[in-house]
């Protein structure tokens, strides 16, 4: 079910779905021994409608934990119905309850509606910091491999 909805994220964002490899750490990494990051799941009418995963990362300034909301779905039949609202009023929810001191997420320059949704729940675009990536292929490129 889980892998499902990030196939459809991956199909909605217009990216290249993981792999049967990367289907196999995801769900190792989710409910492993070791668990990497959260999965959040929502629920209309008994059936499943849209997930979110998540995981702490650490402000030193602030000196509390952030939650991050690496991805947040909803399948499109079921926009519009409260499912996202009160799937992202939970994780605000969890944020305080841990005691975090912000969430962050990132959301694609072209994905209007899931702008407007965040600015609805008075989130603010930080203009001031920019997304750098390294990926596996520049850390062998960086450590000469």
């Amino acid at each position: 079910m889980l892998l499902e909805l990030i196939l459809g994220l991956a199909e909605y964002e217009k990216l290249e779905p993981p792999d049967a490899e990367a289907q196999q750490r995801l769900v190792r990494d989710i409910f492993g021994p070791r668990p990497r990051l959260e999965a959040w799941l929502v629920f209309v009418d008994g059936a499943p409608a849209g997930y979110a995963l998540t995981l702490e990362t650490y402000s030193s300034f602030l000196a509390l934990p952030t939650l991050y909301l690496e991805d947040i779905f909803i399948k499109p039949d079921f926009r519009g119905r409260g499912a996202g609202g009160a799937l992202f009023r939970r994780l605000v929810e969890e944020a305080r309850r841990r005691g975090c001191g912000r969430m962050e997420w990132v959301v694609l320059d072209w994905n209007r509606p899931a702008l407007g949704f965040y600015e609805h729940f008075g989130a603010r675009r930080l203009s001031e910091w920019i997304t750098m990536r390294l990926t596996q292929e520049d850390f062998a490129r960086i450590l000469g491999e």
